[in-house]
């Protein structure tokens, strides 16, 4: 099967070249998405060989998420995989996340961070407690990580994948996604790497709020 990484990159120039070397060893292709970027993310992921789409400006990682989906899409895709461009994620974990999808036993896969014995500072715990369970109740549908962006999609979910929000919500979206469309799916424990660069690239406290905010909005308005 076909199988096609997108990374949504906004000002990685310093890493996102080191990621597309990792990850392409298990995909056909890697499709970067430059978010608006103001540095040279563009030209080291051209350099290191991806596909790049770009956005003039600054998206959100939703809208980056969905414009490499559909990239992927007319590439022919019948795996997408997708990664943080910060390098917090293990590439090595990627045949363990798609082959639910090879197997035919599933239709979406979510990396679960939580899985295995990863150091995760208390307060990204907690955000991400806080996240699963606004999830949980916006959606009925419980995933252990709900907020990770490390996530494989199979042909099913490719088809029928449409994500209206642009920002952090959309990992929330994909969940509502997946309970709509009754998409099979199954979590793998993973690993993460934290570092002071990684946290600073995350959400804010506040910027959690507004998210949280927007979910449970966009829930109310469906």
């Amino acid at each position: 099967m076909k199988a096609i990484a997108v990374i949504p990159a906004y000002n990685e120039e310093s890493r996102v070249e080191g990621v597309i070397n990792d990850v392409s060893q298990y995909v056909s292709e890697v499709i970067v998405v430059d978010d608006g970027s103001s540095d040279a993310t563009a030209l080291n992921a051209e350099k290191a060989g991806a596909t790049l789409v770009q956005h003039v400006e600054n998206c959100g990682a939703g809208a980056a998420t969905m414009t490499g989906i559909d990239a992927a899409r007319a590439m022919g895709a019948e795996i997408i995989v997708t990664i943080d461009a910060d390098e917090q994620h293990n590439p090595e974990d990627i045949p363990a996340l798609v082959a639910p999808l090879k197997e035919g036993r599933a239709d979406v896969v979510f990396a679960n961070r939580f899985g295995q014995k990863n150091r995760i500072p208390f307060v990204r715990r907690f955000a991400n407690g806080c996240g699963n369970i606004l999830t949980f109740f916006t959606t009925g549908k419980w995933v252990s990580d709900s907020q990770c962006g490390f996530k494989a999609f199979g042909p099913k979910a490719i088809e029928e994948i449409d994500l209206k929000m642009s920002g952090f919500e959309f990992c929330s979206e994909i969940v509502r996604e997946t309970a709509q469309h009754r998409w099979r799916m199954q979590q793998i424990p993973t690993k993460v790497l934290y570092s002071e660069y990684t946290l600073a690239k995350g959400q804010s406290f506040a910027n959690g709020i507004k998210t949280a905010l927007k979910v449970l909005l966009r829930s109310f308005l469906r």
